[in-house]
Formats: structure tokens, sequence, C-alpha cells
């Protein structure tokens, strides 16, 4: 059996005997996520959440006097950035803040695959939400962008327990296209699984576990349309690329394509890739 059949097989094996190993929601995202789920949560409880976590803590205040949420005058404490920001964004930002925490390997290889990975990952969801706020100002609709920042974040997520699996077949990284296929065919099963294991809603399920499946195609406008198109634009679905941006024009997710260009867009890329850099 070749190795790529053989680490197919071992996936498929795994999945169906529900033995694969997969990550778990960092600690204190987990917190956070509860916390905003209890009808008797405050600012001031959730900032104290937030603030046994000092990475987090660094970040949130970070994002809340960010361009990204357009603020100018700024904060200096966790419960100011908190309040800022507001119980219903905190549980998706923080999500999304934490998300770095599980793109990390102690084995040199994979640890240069996961590093890659994330900037890829951090590149798609600049496009992404640079489009959201392109589309909701032109057509004055306000989709949930804290939402589709989380989603971009996960949408390849699947991927980690592949690169887990394949630390055990070293010869996988010496042909690369042993493991991309592995990762086209079963990543999007085990990202939807890893959804639902953390609870994640619905629509973090569908982006996850469909986002590299053409024939899935929602008749609304939705987040898969902007993770997909970040993804093209950073080429790691390169392949979908035209098909992908005649569905952003058919959808009038963007009215044309020169949009990608503008100074306007451009500014507001930067402005989400710099809240991960």
């Amino acid at each position: 059996m070749s190795t790529e059949n053989a680490l197919l097989t071992i996936l498929v094996e795994k999945i169906k005997n529900d033995t694969l190993v997969l990550p778990t929601l960092p600690a204190i995202a987990l917190k956070v996520r509860r916390a905003a789920d209890n009808p008797d949560m405050n600012l001031n409880e959730m900032g104290d959440i937030i603030a046994q976590d000092p990475s987090l803590s660094a970040r949130i205040i970070k994002i809340s006097n960010s361009a990204y949420l357009g603020r100018v005058i700024k904060v200096q404490s966790v419960s100011q950035a908190v309040t800022r920001i507001g119980l219903i964004q905190i549980k998706n930002i923080a999500t999304a803040l934490a998300m770095e925490q599980l793109f990390v390997s102690k084995n040199d290889l994979v640890k240069s695959y996961i590093r890659k990975m994330w900037d890829q990952t951090v590149e798609s969801l600049s496009y992404a939400v640079a489009v959201l706020q392109m589309y909701s100002k032109s057509k004055q609709r306000h989709l949930d962008a804290d939402s589709l920042t989380l989603a971009a974040l996960v949408h390849n997520i699947g991927v980690l327990p592949i690169l887990t699996e394949a630390e055990r077949h070293q010869e996988v990284f010496a042909n690369p296209s042993f493991l991309n296929t592995a990762i086209i065919k079963m990543s999007g099963r085990i990202g939807g699984k890893i959804m639902r294991q953390w609870d994640f809603d619905e629509q973090f399920v569908v982006v996850a576990e469909k986002w590299r499946d053409m024939d899935y195609q929602p008749q609304e406008v939705s987040f898969i349309d902007f993770v997909r198109l970040g993804a093209a634009m950073t080429g790691v679905f390169d392949s979908q690329k035209d098909k992908v941006l005649q569905i952003c024009l058919d959808k009038k997710i963007l009215s044309d394509l020169s949009i990608l260009e503008e100074p306007e867009f451009i500014e507001m890329r930067e402005n989400a890739k710099a809240v991960f850099a």
C-alpha cells in the first residue's frame, strides 16, 4: 500500500471508529464562550475572565484600539476593551484571537507546514473580511464581521489532525502531494467534526465542512462565499479562483473585480490582517 493510500486509510478508519485525535478548543476561549452564553454575565465579569490570560488580554486591547473596529480613542485596560467590544462580539473575537494557539507543533517539518498554513489562513481572512466590509457598505447590509473572522480562521481546521497523523509517516513530507491529497479529500469532513465537537453554530460547521466542495452552493449570500473568495485570492483554492470570483459577481458580493485593487479595499485588508500579525 502506498504512503498516500496508507494515510487515507488510517484517517478514514479512525473517523469511522471515532478514534481520530481532534484538537481541543483553547481553554481561555472555552471559558469566554461559556461565560458569553450565560445570560447573567456582565461586562466586568467577562473582563475578569479574559484578564486571566495575559496574551489574550493584550490582543483584546489591541483589537479594541485597531482600525479593524474603526476606533480612534485608545483604551488602556481589559475592562475598557470588553466594554467597547461588547458581550455579543467578544465571544467570537476572543475565540478567533485564541486560535493561533492550535497552530503549533514540536516537529520541525510539521511546524514549518503549520506556520505556512496559519499565514495563509490570516491572508485569506484579510480578503474575506475586507470584501464583507465593502459588500455591507455598498448593499447597506450588516453581516456579522466578527463571526466571519472566526469562520475564516477555522475554515481549514480539519488539516490539523491530518498533520498529527502524518507526523508518524515522515516520508509523507518528502512528497507533499501525498499530504495534499489527504488534505483535499479528508479535511472538510474532519473540520465539520471538530466544529460539532466544539459545539459551534451550524454556520461554522458548514464553512469548515463544505468550503472546498464547489457543488455546495447556497442561494443566499453566506460566510462560505467570503471564505472561498479569501482562499482563492491567496492561492489556497487557486484551481477554483475563476469560478469563485464569478459566483461573487453573480451574487453581487463584488460589483466589479477592480474593487480588489482599490486603495480603500487594500487598506481594509491590511487592517484585518494586522489584528493577527
